[in-house]
């Protein structure tokens, strides 16, 4: 920031603190976010971001702008979690709330800090603007809180530490504060306070595969377990599988539970996962088809074109971020030869028109409520080609075949396609 950083305090280590920081409970604070007129990016990212570092988030809330109701919210998640981490009611109108509810909830009196006025003023000094006095209680602070900086905006967030010591930090609502502040401030501290466990996570993404399916082949005793816990989670894109552990210790675990650390736990649930979804997979962690296609492609030095007809150019939008990407042509329905050789025509003829190494046709058409997608794939090794019927039409049946693609691609450009099944009458090659 060009001001001072003055008026806000070095945040001092803390190394007596008894209190192990292990849950944390997300209040969302703003009546725009009730009534559908802004959506919540903050609080998901958030939570991501706690879990990563180890604590459990217990619980997520939107709150409206109402005392009474931001108040209540920060004395139950007070008295449930370590954390409470608010974003949103720090502006300088009076809706803005989240000051007074803290210092309601914890009986202590908000004073305006000449520090953090004084940085104020001057934001609208350098500017040769006269100060809204009504921005004057964004310099509130209460005893036991100390003001963390806001290089993007004019709301100082909040940092309180408690007697018993649970911590409540206040964050502003724009992502774009929010992020930073997080990022710069809030998360350094909690790692000085060894906030979390020791946690190890893994994440697998499948495709060809629907969520109740995987959970059917997981079975209930291992989506009930809690530590390690496995989760499945239906994405726009793939079904996830998440497993994450703590060690046994962390856990107060009983007498007859096995021991082991995190990566040991995480391990083993491994195992049992791969064994009955490995087929299905296609990635890890948070990678995107785009980003899978590129990374094979690039293991072999080639480049892609792809063409497609009826789909409205979905695949290409799939594969947007493929640098190896060097042609899209997109083309409306045609009406002429339907045939699995006209779909074999388009995918050697993108390949040889843009001098790439791989060519990819897909071609879809209604099938009742569902969609029929063609797909063929050219490459300096094989022409392979596949029929399928994905799950409903319209925009979802256009998105499923451009994933249904992007699989079949992945899986020829990685060796993996099963050659033989030439006799079978949904899937072929020559």
């Amino acid at each position: 920031m060009a001001t001072s950083r003055s008026a806000f305090s070095v945040l001092p280590a803390t190394p007596g603190f008894a209190r192990r920081l292990l849950t944390a409970d997300l209040l969302s604070v703003g009546s725009e976010l009730l009534a559908g007129e802004t959506i919540d990016t903050n609080a998901a990212e958030l939570a991501r971001e706690l879990t990563e570092l180890g604590l459990r988030v217990g619980g997520i809330a939107a709150v409206p702008d109402e005392l009474g109701a931001v108040h209540d919210a920060f004395a139950r998640a007070l008295q449930r979690s370590d954390v409470v981490i608010s974003t949103g009611g720090l502006g300088p109108t009076p809706d803005d709330l989240t000051r007074e509810a803290i210092a309601a909830v914890v009986g202590e009196t908000l004073v305006v800090d000449p520090g953090l006025e004084r940085w104020l003023r001057d934001l609208w000094a350098r500017r040769e603007m006269a100060f809204p006095e009504i921005n004057l209680k964004q310099a509130w602070l209460i005893p036991s809180s100390i003001a963390l900086e806001n290089g993007n905006g004019t709301a100082p967030g909040w940092w309180v530490d408690r007697p018993d010591g649970r911590v409540v930090i206040a964050l502003p609502g724009p992502p774009r504060e929010m992020r930073a502040m997080w990022i710069e401030v809030v998360l350094p501290r909690l790692r000085q306070r060894q906030a979390g466990r020791d946690v190890a996570v893994r994440t697998y993404r499948l495709t060809g595969i629907g969520e109740s399916q995987v959970a059917d082949l997981l079975g209930e005793q291992m989506l009930r377990s809690t530590n390690p816990i496995v989760a499945t989670y239906a994405r726009a894109e793939a079904v996830d599988v998440r497993i994450s552990a703590v060690p046994v210790d962390d856990e107060d675990a009983a007498p007859s539970q096995p021991g082991g650390t995190a990566a040991q736990l995480l391990a083993e649930a491994e195992g049992t996962v791969l064994a009955a979804l490995g087929e299905y997979i296609w990635a890890t962690g948070r990678t995107t088809w785009a980003e899978a296609v590129d990374a094979a492609l690039g293991d072999r030095g080639w480049t892609l074109a792809t063409v497609e007809v009826g789909t409205r150019g979905t695949l290409a939008e799939l594969l947007s971020n493929t640098t190896r990407l060097v042609v899209a042509e997109s083309r409306a329905t045609e009406t002429g030869d339907q045939s699995t050789g006209d779909v074999d025509r388009l995918a050697e003829e993108a390949r040889k028109t843009a001098g790439a190494d791989v060519g990819v046709a897909l071609r879809i058409m209604a099938r009742g409520e569902d969609t029929a997608a063609s797909v063929a794939i050219s490459s300096p090794e094989r022409l392979h080609h596949e029929r399928r019927v994905v799950f409903l039409g319209g925009s979802l049946g256009r998105s499923r075949a451009a994933i249904t693609a992007a699989s079949m691609l992945l899986r020829e450009l990685q060796g993996e396609l099963q050659r033989a099944g030439s006799a079978s009458p949904t899937n072929g090659h020559r």
